[in-house]
């Protein structure tokens, strides 16, 4: 896979996180700040992959961080940058599920506004401070035997969900807010020209009608986001051993019959991570064991 830089794993702590930075330790990553607002959590990730890193002089460290909250995250990129010189790889895993599951005519604001900060708010403060970090540090070739490939800057890595392509019921908070990191992770993936249509230009000044680029592409910078379903994460068993039926629930429709496993995950971060991927920026990509398959728009 050619994973060799330096990543910054947010959520890092437990979960698809947690098997994010094994799988890059495992892969030659040379370094990994493991960012979680659980410090512990964080400390006991860093401990379990420096068993496993395979890179001679692997280095890991754990910072505490809120995702949701501007000065935590400049912080920890601000660290990042410190440790380790240069940002390659970030893979954003921080967030919290819906507390509740309920139509939108009862749905809870405060549960609504919770997962805005850290889910959107939190992906959006990582992304636009990694994406200046990025921007400011050098390009590397991408791939030494294909110099036709360019170079880069760095990677960006969202965690999304199936549920930023379609709609699950009862779940309008969790959602909106996985819809809007795949919008975050176009925004600042691709370059995108704006063009008004020819009777609306006068509306429009001469900087708008000559093209608006987002531009982290331009720069280097790869972003992407992970789609996936309901995965056997600790969060997914603390609700099954509380809500009666859960499990079945969640198989239901899932043709492929069981929960995606996060080590699956991971290895698809590793794949949006590495020069395999070259040419992909801006996309959400499914991973949802056929269950959108089954699921009528």
């Amino acid at each position: 896979m050619d994973i060799s830089g330096y990543a910054l794993v947010t959520g890092g702590a437990s979960g698809i996180g947690k098997a994010c930075c094994h799988a890059l330790a495992q892969e030659g990553a040379s370094g990994i700040l493991v960012a979680d607002i659980n410090l512990d959590g964080a400390k006991d990730t860093v401990a379990a992959i420096r068993a496993v890193a395979v890179h001679p002089e692997f280095r890991a460290e754990a910072i505490r961080v809120d995702v949701s909250q501007e000065d935590s995250v400049r912080d920890a990129i601000s660290h990042m940058t410190g440790l380790f010189g240069r940002i390659d790889y970030s893979v954003h895993c921080a967030g919290v599920p819906g507390g509740t599951s309920d139509p939108i005519s009862t749905a809870s604001f405060p549960d609504f506004k919770r997962l805005l900060e850290v889910n959107v708010h939190g992906t959006f403060l990582v992304t636009r401070a990694v994406s200046a970090a990025m921007k400011a540090q050098d390009p590397k070739p991408v791939h030494a035997k294909y110099p036709e490939r360019g170079t880069s800057r760095g990677v960006i890595v969202n965690l999304a969900s199936v549920s930023s392509h379609i709609c699950l019921p009862n779940m309008v908070q969790y959602n909106t807010s996985k819809h809007a990191v795949l919008g975050i992770t176009k925004t600042a993936g691709m370059v995108v020209t704006f063009r008004p249509p020819p009777l609306l230009t006068a509306d429009f000044d001469s900087d708008l009608s000559s093209g608006l680029a987002i531009d982290n592409v331009s720069h280097g910078i790869r972003v992407n986001c992970v789609c996936p379903t309901w995965t056997d994460t600790p969060m997914i068993t603390r609700a099954m051993e509380v809500v009666p039926g859960l499990e079945q629930r969640l198989l239901t429709g899932m043709p492929m019959g069981r929960l995606c496993r996060p080590e699956e995950v991971a290895d698809t971060v590793l794949y949006l991570c590495s020069p395999r991927s070259s040419f992909t920026t801006g996309t959400g990509m499914i991973m949802d064991g056929g269950m959108s398959l089954s699921i009528k728009s």
